[in-house]
């Protein structure tokens, strides 16, 4: 059997080495096909007779005492992540999914001759065990179990990485299984994900939500300004989006009645990747009836906020390098006009001439953005001059018409819309609208898009006279929110994009 695992420093295994440790494995499996009784049912039981978990003993018997019996028996399965060989006593960790672990002890007396040989040969580092015994408490205080039975539930062809060593972040993502089982991090990442969902779930029904679905594959993409992905259906002989938003057909919802509602969704879009972008990525969207970008400000808040109480105890969490982040109070509201002209020392109005901002970008050294607008290149200059000084959790109100064709203009400024953007960590995390809800001004805004789709703008949306069709039924004033949950994760726990996504896209 595998002895203890390498030190933290020792170095990984060459391909031969891998070579020669899966051929010898394989050679156990044989072994423990032909040891079975019935051995048309392969080399693992199909099911075992488990009556704990691993996490469930540690909490029941948490005040076990050195050298305490406790004479219960258990049964428990788990993977063999240390091990040694004593003679007449084997000594091996097993690792449930959730990284609580606890000792098995394989003693001649217990099981005899045959069975302590057969657990030397066979069981490896790696292996999923499953052992029945007394639980006990070891004479160094472990909490174990006197092993009585055992069998190898499912062996580990291929060797475990160093579990005391680090794996490379392009390892931990190409291999996020392997990460899950060396590396405490990764499988709590997981749970926190799982936490910050249900949190979102919560706080909208206690709200009054409805959650709901829509389409991912659509004949026309719409409801953000990106680049889609283009598929083809066989079935219809037509070519399909992948959605880049959800939010022309949650608006069809509102229209139809549905006067609160949510989706958690996966957005696909086809652009850059880098620490916080992903091309496919998870996403909360919800709009509700009667309410404006104010109201969905206040929603997104209590959201943010309690996903944090729900992962840390606190909106006051820590991230993976130790560094503490505060998102609690209630976070500042700052104008981007306001912001921009105060950072660069000179008046940025929404009537400020294309030429005027473009010598702006000039001496700022603030490359112009392809096809510029007046309010792409209010959006360069504002992330130049104002993004990296924003700290505490930031509402950035009142964006360049041009730039926001879905969002109703504001009611006392002209020439800017009712949206913000959420900045957190010197990221945006989410971004709100008073959504615009008059189907003959949006028909003018997508006439407008339309154009910057003809002059080569890839992001620019098309008319969607489906969407326009709906509205012209009625929809009532409205306030929408749009957050990434990948982003969310990033706010909450101080991580990268990759890493909080399960099983991220890599090349």
């Amino acid at each position: 059997m595998s002895d203890t695992p390498a030190p933290a420093d020792a170095p990984e295994p060459t391909e031969e080495d891998i070579f020669e440790q899966k051929a010898v494995r394989l050679a156990k499996r044989e072994r423990l096909i032909a040891d079975r009784e019935d051995a048309a049912g392969g080399a693992y039981p199909v099911s075992l007779p488990i009556t704990d978990t691993i996490p469930a003993l540690r909490e029941r018997y948490a005040d076990l005492e050195a050298g305490e019996e406790t004479g219960v028996t258990a049964a428990v399965a788990g993977r063999v992540v240390f091990s040694r060989n004593t003679g007449k006593l084997c000594f091996a960790t097993l690792q449930s999914g959730d990284g609580s672990r606890i000792q098995a002890m394989v003693s001649l007396a217990a099981v005899g001759e045959e069975s302590l040989a057969q657990w030397k040969e066979i069981v490896d580092l790696g292996d999923h065990v499953y052992v029945s015994g007394e639980v006990i408490s070891s004479r160094r205080g472990e909490l174990s179990i006197m092993v009585a039975e055992w069998k190898v539930a499912a062996k580990a062809i291929l060797p475990l990485p160093n579990m005391y060593g680090e794996l490379s972040e392009e390892s931990r993502v190409r291999s996020r299984y392997l990460d899950l089982i060396v590396r405490d991090q990764a499988r709590q990442t997981v749970r926190a994900r799982a936490k910050v969902n249900a949190s979102l779930r919560q706080t909208f029904a206690d709200r009054g939500y409805i959650e709901v679905e829509t389409p991912m594959l659509q004949v026309q993409h719409g409801g953000a300004s990106a680049r889609p992905f283009i598929t083809h259906s066989n079935a219809f002989d037509t070519d399909l989006y992948l959605r880049i938003a959800p939010e022309l057909f949650l608006k069809r919802a509102v229209v139809g009645g549905l006067e609160r509602v949510f989706e958690i969704n996966r957005n696909f879009r086809n652009e850059g990747a880098d620490s916080t972008h992903s091309p496919e990525f998870a996403m909360l969207e919800s709009y509700e009836a009667y309410s404006d970008y104010n109201g969905i400000a206040d929603l997104t808040q209590d959201l943010v906020q309690n996903a944090a109480l729900a992962v840390a105890g606190s909106t006051t969490v820590t991230w993976a390098d130790g560094t503490e982040y505060d998102l609690g109070g209630r976070w500042d509201r700052l104008s981007m006009y306001d912001s921009l002209s105060a950072a660069a020392g000179v008046e940025v109005t929404p009537q400020t001439s294309l030429e005027d901002l473009r010598s702006l970008a000039a001496s700022a050294g603030v490359e112009e953005p392809p096809l510029a607008t007046h309010g792409k290149l209010v959006e360069e200059l504002w992330e130049h001059f104002v993004k990296g000084g924003l700290v505490r959790p930031t509402f950035v109100m009142d964006f360049p018409v041009d730039t926001s064709p879905l969002v109703r203009e504001h009611r006392s400024i002209a020439g800017v819309v009712e949206k913000w953007d959420l900045y957190v960590r010197g990221f945006e995390l989410a971004t709100g609208y008073s959504e615009l809800v008059d189907p003959v001004i949006q028909r003018e805004r997508f006439t407008e898009q339309a154009k910057l789709a003809a002059r080569g703008d890839l992001e620019a949306m098309r008319i969607d006279e489906e969407f326009l069709r709906a509205l012209e039924h009625g929809m009532p004033p409205s306030g929408g929110l749009g957050m990434g949950i990948d982003r969310l994760l990033m706010a909450v726990t101080g991580l990268g994009i990759r890493e909080t996504i399960l099983f991220p896209l890599v090349k």
